[in-house]
């Protein structure tokens, strides 16, 4: 694989008019005397454009060079910045991939609105509902105001892009989604056996409180206030943080009694650990073990010295989200007896950004 490089242009003497010089996507731009105070203005200045532009040079989007792919991997190294903390980076990867499959080499200046829709159409026949093809859509309209904003895609481009209207119901070949009802408090409890105490403590949390679940995930002591009759546990960081707003969410009685055993010395430290679940669920196979103490592997010999992911402090919202339809699977086995309907295939893995 090429070596990624992350180095900004070197500011570099040019020997034969002893001027400083700055070579960016193979074109030298002369800065002025070498080492003088109005070579390296100039060299901070260009280095400064070039880095903002994503990395592509300021010549190459004036001659309108830049391609459907280089504005998509500018974008990218931009929203691993902006979404650091956001579910928004699979979404993008996902919604840009039949952008990448039709027109990646096309210039970006010559994408118009016949080639969203035909960027629509391919997610259609993908079998995607009506209201994600659009929540897609969008984020590929953005991407291009994005190069509008930065000057890498000429401003009639995404003015264009406009034109192009959200699919309507009952008005276009994409299926309509089904709505989304509310889980049956049966199917709840059936897995309660199934699943760690953590899992299951944040399951009860979100049905008493309806707080998200990154907000229940990143619980620590040091963020609920136990002063009064109703505790308020206000989270570090949520999903409209950015837009000052101060989430506050009230555990009375019931989340309270949920709660006070998970409450830790370490004001810091969260309260529901993975590294915690794996030791209670190496616990549990010990205790199911039928295998005499005297004969096989004594407890705790079988780990691997050097595992290839250690698990961490906290549950992330995507590990979360696995772990509940892997002990509902669990539970849906041909002898399983229980109320759940059977769940088939994998919890989908969310895709790399990088892989766009």
């Amino acid at each position: 694989m090429p070596r990624l490089i992350s180095k900004a242009p070197k500011y570099r003497h040019h020997k034969a008019s002893d001027q400083a010089v700055v070579t960016i996507q193979g074109k030298d731009y002369y800065l002025g005397p070498w080492k003088s105070r109005t070579s390296r203005q100039e060299y901070d200045r260009l280095i400064a454009e070039y880095l903002a532009n994503g990395r592509i040079g300021r010549d190459a989007a004036n001659h309108l060079w830049v391609t459907v792919a280089e504005l998509m991997a500018s974008y990218v190294r931009w929203a691993k910045t902006y979404y650091c903390n956001s579910s928004e980076l699979p979404a993008v990867a996902y919604s840009f991939r039949p952008l990448k499959e039709l027109y990646s080499k096309t210039p970006a200046a010559e994408f118009g609105p016949i080639k969203l829709k035909a960027v629509r159409q391919r997610m259609i026949e993908a079998g995607l509902c009506r209201t994600e093809i659009n929540k897609r859509i969008g984020r590929v309209k953005r991407l291009f105001k994005w190069g509008v904003e930065n000057e890498l895609v000429p401003p009639s481009v995404f003015h264009g892009l406009q034109a192009v209207r959200g699919l309507a119901r009952g008005r276009s070949e994409a299926r309509e989604s089904k709505p989304v009802k509310p889980v049956p408090e049966a199917f709840v409890d059936a897995i309660k056996p199934k699943v760690a105490p953590q899992i299951w403590t944040m399951i009860e949390l979100q049905r008493l409180t309806g707080m998200r679940p990154g907000e229940v995930t990143v619980m620590r002591t040091c963020d609920i206030d136990t002063s009064g009759r109703v505790w308020i546990y206000t989270p570090a960081s949520h999903k409209t943080a950015r837009f000052g707003h101060r989430r506050q969410i009230y555990l009375g009685p019931q989340a309270q009694a949920v709660l006070r055993s998970w409450l830790r010395t370490d004001l810091q430290a969260y309260l529901f650990q993975p590294k915690e679940a794996v030791e209670w669920k190496r616990q549990q196979r010990g205790l199911a073990r039928k295998t005499p103490l005297s004969c096989g592997n004594r407890p705790g010999t079988n780990k691997r010295s050097r595992p290839r992911k250690e698990p961490g402090d906290r549950y992330d919202v995507r590990a979360y989200h696995r772990a509940i339809p892997h002990f509902v699977r669990r539970l849906t086995g041909p002898e399983a007896d229980c109320p759940l309907p059977a769940v088939s295939g994998r919890c989908a893995r969310s895709p790399s950004i990088d892989s766009i």
